[in-house]
């Protein structure tokens, strides 16, 4: 029974796959506009960006793509973390396709060694495990966002201390910035630098270049950045002194991050302390508590 079962399953998945990949389904006005601002539907994969799991999830990208992934916050946490929507696609259906087959392979080794489990066990032991597989990807990318979003924010506070010594040295706005972007090595600098180039080889001020580079990364403080110095050219205020109250309020705000990290950090320190106390009150009073209960 349980193995016809796996089998109707497997079948069903297939003709499902099959349907998708000849029908696939209409997107509806919001996801064609989000597939014109960020570029053609998925393609297939170049082998080295794919990564193992996105070369075994490759069947899986034309049915997920079809069904409006990945969204619009996922695509801004993909783009921080600089990995394809294809990659995250193929990811995605390889991880539910392991994590479903947990459950058929636990229970062929259980069935194995003599041990009766009801056929209904692993039956839905594939459903909830494909479901979580599903989302593990959704986890890892949001993770990794996440903290690249923290070290953008450092790496943009240095760069605006950069760009207001260029400044107060007496270089253009367009110099400051290029000199300031040559300042760091990391991976932060370098999306900075190409942001620069690519607003110069545009022709376009460079304000707008990195304020559209904070929409498409989810950075708030880029887009707020580039609206405040905006602001300040448009009332003559001095380009300096709105990018040295910028760097200021971004320095405050990784410290507020910081205390708020470490007082995390402290509680939970306390949790194992406050297990062993538990345990060693347990311990000593565990002989009189046993010889009240005898007596009764």
């Amino acid at each position: 029974m349980a193995l016809a079962l796996l089998l109707g399953a497997g079948a069903g998945l297939g003709l499902l796959l099959i349907v998708y990949g000849l029908w696939p389904g209409r997107l509806t006005l919001a996801q064609e506009l989000e597939r014109l601002r960020y570029g053609s539907p998925p393609r297939p994969l170049a082998d080295g960006d794919a990564g193992w799991g996105g070369r075994l999830g490759r069947p899986f990208i034309s049915p997920l793509s079809s069904c409006g992934l990945p969204g619009a916050v996922t695509r801004r946490d993909l783009a921080i973390c600089g990995k394809s929507a294809e990659r995250y696609l193929g990811e995605k259906g390889t991880a539910a396709l392991v994590f479903g087959l947990l459950g058929p392979s636990l229970y062929a080794v259980v069935v194995l060694s003599g041990i009766p489990v009801p056929w209904q066990v692993p039956v839905w032991s594939v459903v909830l495990l494909t479901v979580i597989g599903f989302f593990v990807p959704d986890l890892a990318v949001r993770s990794q966002a996440k903290e690249r979003r923290a070290e953008f924010r450092q790496a943009l506070s240095a760069f605006l201390d950069l760009v207001v010594i260029s400044l107060a040295g007496g270089r253009g706005v367009d110099g400051a910035l290029a000199d300031a972007s040559e300042g760091g090595d990391g991976w932060a600098f370098a999306r900075l630098r190409g942001a620069l180039q690519a607003s110069r080889t545009a022709r376009r001020t460079p304000w707008a270049a990195l304020g559209r580079m904070g929409e498409e990364y989810g950075v708030r403080e880029l887009s707020e950045l580039a609206a405040a110095v905006g602001l300040a050219g448009t009332e003559g205020a001095r380009v300096r002194e709105s990018l040295a109250a910028k760097a200021a309020s971004l320095r405050a705000h990784q410290l507020a991050d910081i205390e708020t990290v470490a007082q995390r950090s402290t509680e939970r320190m306390s949790l194992p302390v406050v297990g062993l106390l538990f345990g060693f009150l347990l311990f000593i009073g565990y002989p009189a508590i046993a010889s009240v209960l005898v007596g009764l």
